[in-house]
Order: C-alpha cells, then structure tokens, then sequence
C-alpha cells in the first residue's frame, strides 16, 4: 500500500482530506491510502442511531460498535476522529420517507436517499468547515478527469460497484469527492488492511438498508405506521377478488411468493398496488412488462452526451438499452419488475450519466 493508491486528479495545496468513516473496513482503508500521501487527514463519523440501542447491532454501520471501530483505526493511523450526531436528521430524511414510500404502494431505496442527505450533503457542509480540500468516502465506483471535468465511472470490479446507488451525484458534489476503491477488488481492501494491522480488516460487510438488519421492512414498517396493518382485496386486472392480503406493504410490484391464492393455472405476480383502495393487482409475468417509465427529480451530469446510453432500474440488474426522451425512459426492449419508487440509472458504457426517479411505468 502506498499513497499512489489514493489519487488526487489536481494539485491541492493544503492537502488536508477528510474522510468519511463508517466504522467499516472500507472506510477505514480509504482513511489509511489518504494518510499516506502526506496530507492531514481526519476521520469523520455521523452518529445516525441512538448509540445505546446501536451498540452491538449486527448488520448496521454509524451505529455504536461502527463508531468505536472508526476510533480505534483513526488511533492506530494517528489522525483525527470527529463523531457529528445526525440520528435527527437520518430519521427525517431516510427512515420517515422509507416508510411513507412502502405506505404509498411505492418500492423505495433508502440508499440514495442516505447518500443526497446525511452521507453527503451533511458531511460536504462539515468537511468544508473544516478546511478540508476534498472528501473521501469507501464506496466502490469511480471519479475519472474528463475532456469537461470530473466524471463519475463504474467501478472496476463489477460485483462491488454501487453507482446505482450514486446518480444523484451532482457535479459540484463529484469536483469535491475521491473514491479511492473504485480500482480496487474488495480482497485487496481487506489484504490492506489486514497489512496495516486494522481490527476491521475481516469485519462483515454492512447490509445495503443498515437500519433493517434482521431483513424485515414490513415489521418495521408497520411499527413506525401503524395504518400499514390495514388489508385489502386481491384483485385480478379485470378487477375479480382472488383473495385478501394483510397488508400492502408486505409486497411489491414483481412479487410471487406469498399471494397464497389457491387453485390457479398459472403463477400470478404482483401487478401493481392501489393504496388508495388498498387493493393488490395481480397477473400473469406477461402483465409485468414495461416499455418505457416515467422520471422526477431527474439529476444530469453526462454533459452533452447525445449518444446510446443504457438504463438500470434495479440494483442487481443489468443495464439494458433504452433512450431518454423528455421525462420519459423508452426501453429498447419490454423491461420487466419496473416500479415506482426504483431509481432508474443512465450510463453510458461505463460513465454514469445520471438517472432520475421512476413515477410511473406504461405497459409494453
């Protein structure tokens, strides 16, 4: 490991980095690759849970445990450690609309959510408080100096890139960032670490939605919005009751399993969801296929790219070929599991061009 492992684009002449620290080994090895070119760094933590209730919660990060981690690296590297309480503003902004968005009939993705708010814009305004001249975060996607500037790029290893996760990236945002990790394989994260004598070096990696980390939305749901226990119809797309379900936050558009309607010729998938009847639509894969999607909020940093581009609708998926034109995302071919509240990903080849929120689908 050394400091070529952390690339700043241009001269900086403070040189002072402020990293953003999870408390995971991501984090930590980003700490330790800015720490080597010289510059002051200093580790920075938003506390987004009670840290009582946090410590010890597996699964999550910036809780009580992740905190004490981030300290115990900054210690043995020898730089600053900062702790800013955010559980106010992480509440607000993520959890709050995470739960609003299922109670709506909505499939939402508290990632981005977390990273426009508190793992973002929140740490730009510290970081800039404390004179620092760029910010550095562990998450895996690339920053690539283009003909026009800063360009986002997926990263190199395609099993860790979370660009899906960062398109609302802006580009004032993107001049101020480093991503050291997005060249690197996650083994060589962890051979790094492991080579500096870091306790994270083999600690599991976070899940994606941290404050869920026993996996169950709905319960969490059901217990910050009560009203989500009301049930309703399941309903076929003529309108026929199949049966009743208890609950519609308990599913979402593409779903199978757990319909629990007997008696059928051939499997059912959840169409769409209708809150304000709290009617589930169900039909067969074929009535899930979708032709083009209608965005909001959507974010741009292609510049004047006017070329073919591909579209990511899911995390997991695989960017497929579509045209912007307008608001409106044209598929090149019918796209299936398509829901609102999803993000929709603009690349193109392996630049992120932006993306924006998916408010409605139109039928193949």
């Amino acid at each position: 490991m050394n400091a070529a492992d952390f690339q700043l684009e241009s001269p900086i002449s403070a040189r002072r980095i402020v990293v953003a620290m999870s408390g995971g080994v991501d984090s930590s090895v980003v700490a330790a690759l800015a720490h080597a070119t010289g510059a002051e760094t200093i580790g920075v933590t938003l506390q987004l849970y009670d840290h009582g209730a946090a410590v010890g919660r597996a699964g999550s990060c910036c809780a009580g445990r992740d905190i004490r981690d981030a300290r115990e690296v900054c210690d043995r590297l020898g730089i600053a450690h900062y702790v800013f309480d955010h559980e106010t503003s992480f509440r607000e902004t993520v959890i709050d609309d995470f739960a609003d968005a299922y109670l709506a009939g909505r499939t939402p993705i508290p990632c981005v959510k977390c990273n426009m708010g508190p793992k973002f814009t929140d740490l730009f305004a510290l970081a800039r408080d404390l004179g620092a001249d760029c910010l550095a975060t562990g998450h895996y996607i690339r920053r690539v100096a283009g003909p026009n500037g800063a360009e986002l790029h997926r990263a190199v290893d395609p099993a860790r890139d979370q660009s899906y996760f960062l398109f609302a990236t802006t580009q004032d945002q993107l001049d101020f960032l480093r991503f050291p990790l997005g060249d690197m394989p996650k083994a060589r994260v962890r051979e790094i670490a492991a080579e500096l004598g870091l306790g994270v070096a083999g600690k599991a990696d976070s899940q994606d939605i941290c404050f869920v980390p026993d996996g169950d939305y709905a319960g969490l749901v059901r217990k910050l919005r009560p009203e989500a226990n009301e049930g309703g119809e399941i309903v076929d797309l003529g309108g026929q009751v199949l049966g009743r379900h208890g609950g519609l936050v308990g599913y979402t558009v593409g779903q199978r399993r757990g319909l629990e309607i007997g008696g059928l010729a051939e499997p059912l998938y959840v169409v769409r969801l209708e809150p304000a009847t709290k009617r589930l639509v169900v039909g067969p894969r074929s009535a899930l296929a979708v032709g083009a999607a209608r965005l909001s909020e959507i974010n741009w940093i292609g510049g004047d790219h006017a070329g073919p581009l591909t579209a990511k609708v899911r995390s997991m998926a695989k960017p497929v070929p579509a045209r912007l034109d307008g608001e409106r995302l044209v598929f090149d071919a019918a796209e299936y599991g398509v829901a609102p509240g999803q993000a929709a990903v603009l690349y193109a080849g392996d630049r992120v061009l932006g993306g924006g929120w998916i408010e409605g689908t139109e039928a193949a």
